[in-house]
């Protein structure tokens, strides 16, 4: 789940890892190279947004965050601007479970108890349209806090951390249209990096290859995994602009370089297969696949739209939330200790599909490659499930 590009026992996919086995299983990018990890970097930097032509390889998308903030402080630390040293996050943000991270992310259940270990960030919220008043509303209320913490403390903020288009964990929120896009350049007017976590959202999942493409935005900094390998392998990475490089490149003596490193760092098995899934999008034109799959998702779960606990139905591409909510009119929750969500996955799973709720948000992210019967079977036992559950069908 969330990972799955092209199913599971993928010939291309395997292939592509026992014939790098035949060669080298890894080799340090400490001070040396392999040839997958460059012509990975090369072909990343081909369809990336536009400027992003450095690449930085790590393991996991946390890791890849970490190494996002820590490039981002040491950018303008590197350039004698020491006071740029804070960050800003959005509500309900996940990034990943490592410190810095969770420094960055602000979803209660999951961060609090490790507040005492975090450096802090500035909160604004991510425009939660069913929630607040609208897609007008939310889009306001998130450029207006953004607008004020940039004019008032700008020479402090080192980079704004953002889960473009939509936020995961929090309930698949997704943004109203144009709101990125302003975000990025409220950033840029006040010479704030804008880092984009492409984790979850990248490699197809919105309907484009990452979800910046969606409005032309171009980020200082964007962190991928998950979808890289196909679901193969932990291989992630963090893509910087040549600005942001230069930031650390000088002579040895001037000590700019970004002391990070990992011992599988580039693994050549990882980024061979990344090769491999990275041709399949090609080869099987995965993306245009992707558009319409989700129109026919949309269709089926139209549905339920009418039901009477079904609060609302997000999406973008093939990243969907189904919010199930105890009175429709009022939009009250389920409270959390009627564990609604774990309810109606479990009846899904007796039904014979592998889902995760969060919270009280039914999610449907489905392989990329999944067929239109194998989604109409997935959508009608979530329709089930969720009936089921709710109204004791």
């Amino acid at each position: 789940m969330w990972l799955n590009i092209h199913g599971h026992n993928v010939p291309e996919l395997n292939q592509a890892i026992t014939d790098q086995l035949g060669q080298v299983a890894h080799s340090t990018l400490l001070g040396m190279a392999n040839i997958p990890a460059i012509e990975l970097a090369e072909k990343l930097t081909t369809i990336a947004p536009k400027g992003l032509n450095k690449v930085f390889y790590s393991d996991s998308g946390a890791t890849g965050v970490e190494i996002a903030i820590k490039m981002a402080f040491q950018y303008w630390h590197n350039q004698g601007i020491r006071d740029k040293r804070t960050f800003i996050t959005m509500n309900q943000a996940y990034h990943g479970d490592t410190i810095g991270a969770v420094s960055v992310g602000a979803i209660p259940l999951y961060h609090e108890v490790f507040r005492p270990m975090l450096f802090p960030s500035h909160v604004i919220p991510y425009p939660y349209a069913y929630r607040h008043g609208g897609d007008e509303k939310a889009m306001e209320a998130t450029l207006t806090a953004l607008c004020h913490l940039l004019e008032n403390r700008a020479s402090e903020i080192a980079a704004l951390i953002v889960e473009p288009i939509v936020q995961g964990a929090s309930g698949i929120i997704v943004m109203p249209s144009g709101c990125l896009r302003e975000m990025a350049d409220l950033c840029r007017k006040h010479d704030v990096l804008f880092i984009a976590d492409e984790v979850a959202t990248g490699f197809g999942r919105t309907g484009a290859m990452f979800a910046c493409d969606l409005e032309d935005v171009c980020p200082d900094l964007m962190v991928i995994g998950k979808g890289l390998t196909g679901g193969y392998s932990p291989v992630a990475a963090t893509l910087a602009t040549d600005d942001v490089y230069s930031a650390f490149y000088a002579d040895y003596e001037e000590q700019k370089t970004f002391f990070h490193g990992h011992s599988f760092t580039g693994n050549p098995l990882g980024c061979a297969v990344a090769l491999a899934n990275l041709k399949l999008f090609e080869d099987r034109n995965l993306i245009a696949g992707v558009k319409t799959k989700a129109s026919f998702v949309e269709h089926k779960l139209n549905a339920i739209n009418d039901r009477p606990h079904v609060g609302e139905i997000r999406q973008k591409g093939l990243m969907i939330g189904i919010e199930l909510v105890r009175e429709k009119v009022t939009r009250q929750p389920y409270d959390w200790a009627e564990r609604i969500g774990v309810r109606a996955s479990l009846r899904a799973r007796e039904l014979g599909m592998l889902t995760r709720p969060l919270g009280n948000v039914m999610v449907f992210i489905p392989p990329l490659a999944s067929t239109e019967s194998e989604l109409a079977a997935m959508t009608d036992i979530l329709t089930e499930s969720i009936i089921s559950v709710t109204e004791g069908g």
